[in-house]
């Protein structure tokens, strides 16, 4: 069954546009992440879905009702911002109860709700707490467990842990992990421009960018065969490498020239009408390695090496883009110094090669 269906959805201020005819279809107890620059739209999205913004033009169904004028708070959405919005007045069991309260639920259907909700996220001994006596991570879990007591059809998201340290980011998003699994019924949808909340937390991804959906699937479909330049480069940190290349010979592989002279025989035989055609070649830091043997992709001069002990970065004069350092991520620590030149090799399967409006030559 379909929980959220958006069908040719757009928004407009004014003559400014700024959402461009999106479609989109999430399943009923799906976990699906928007993620994309600043200023692409992904949190006016979930506005208009929550009943925050008009929508301009489209239509929007929730679990099988139109809902464009359907107030928010008849939508069966639950909501949980970047703030926590905490009553600081209010214990932790009045905040998580306080929309139960207004909507006329009996006494004992609010307690059983707060309480299974509180164990759900290991609330138990600070609902008798005020705000200010919990850490950062503990009140962005009783605003999820505010959340929760509302038993919404949809959960929506909107960077809940932009506000959080590293440490607590981390821990946070794995109780959001867990509660997805607790409630496997439950549509979620959110919000981040975090890579890897994204790429841990969704069951599919969708990339936007100016207001259009670049690509909707599964994460590791997202790394291993994005659609576009666009995506290439914003799935994946760093980001994959990008550098000019003409096609030169096709057949059961591609073969494409640097702008330094080297050929690279990329597995793809999608490009056999491409030959002579100007290209851009991508290869992710991590697929790179030092070459040991005759077969290589590329030669370059690091010119920094960051030594992180579980992976070593190093920044290499190539063939990129306006000139810009090849990035190379190695496992573990390796004994490279700033100024040599070395050889870079790559499996021929984990290259990419775009064309010239920066779509994605299929394999």
């Amino acid at each position: 069954m379909t929980s959220v269906v958006l069908k040719d959805i757009r928004k407009a201020y004014g003559q400014v546009k700024v959402i461009h005819g999106v479609d989109l279809e999430i399943k009923k107890g799906e976990f699906v992440v928007f993620v994309g620059p600043s200023g692409c739209g992904k949190s006016t999205l979930l506005r208009m879905i929550a009943g925050l913004e008009e929508i301009s033009g489209g239509e929007l169904w929730i679990d099988g009702q139109l809902v464009n004028d359907v107030p928010p708070s008849r939508r069966g959405i639950a909501m949980v911002f970047q703030s926590y919005a905490l009553y600081p007045h209010m214990t932790v069991y009045d905040n998580m109860a306080f929309g139960m309260r207004i909507a006329g639920e009996s006494k004992e259907e609010i307690d059983r709700r707060v309480r299974s909700a509180a164990a759900i996220l290991q609330l138990d001994p600070y609902l008798d707490r005020l705000p200010k006596a919990l850490s950062g991570g503990q009140r962005q879990r009783v605003a999820i467990g505010r959340a929760i007591c509302r038993d919404p059809k949809v959960f929506l998201f909107d960077e809940p842990l932009s506000n959080l340290d590293a440490a607590l980011r981390v821990a946070t998003r794995i109780e959001i992990a867990k509660l997805n699994e607790t409630m496997p019924d439950t549509t979620m949808i959110y919000v981040t421009h975090d890579q890897v909340e994204a790429m841990t937390l969704a069951d599919r991804i969708v990339v936007l960018s100016a207001g259009r959906i670049e690509q909707v699937g599964p994460p590791l479909e997202l790394y291993e065969r994005p659609a576009n330049l666009f995506v290439a480069q914003f799935i994946g940190s760093p980001a994959m490498n990008i550098m000019p290349a003409t096609i030169t010979a096709t057949g059961a592989a591609t073969t494409i020239k640097l702008r330094d002279g080297s050929e690279v025989s990329v597995d793809l035989a999608t490009a056999a009408t491409e030959q002579g055609k100007a290209a851009s070649f991508g290869v992710r830091p991590e697929d790179l390695a030092i070459a040991t043997g005759p077969d290589f992709l590329f030669e370059g001069t690091v010119t920094i090496v960051e030594a992180l002990g579980e992976v070593t970065m190093l920044y290499v004069n190539g063939p990129s883009v306006e000139d810009e350092p090849v990035v190379v991520k190695l496992p573990g620590i390796v004994a490279v110094k700033k100024g040599e030149t070395l050889r870079f090799a790559a499996d021929r399967t984990k290259l990419h090669l775009f064309d010239a409006d920066g779509k994605t030559y299929r394999r």
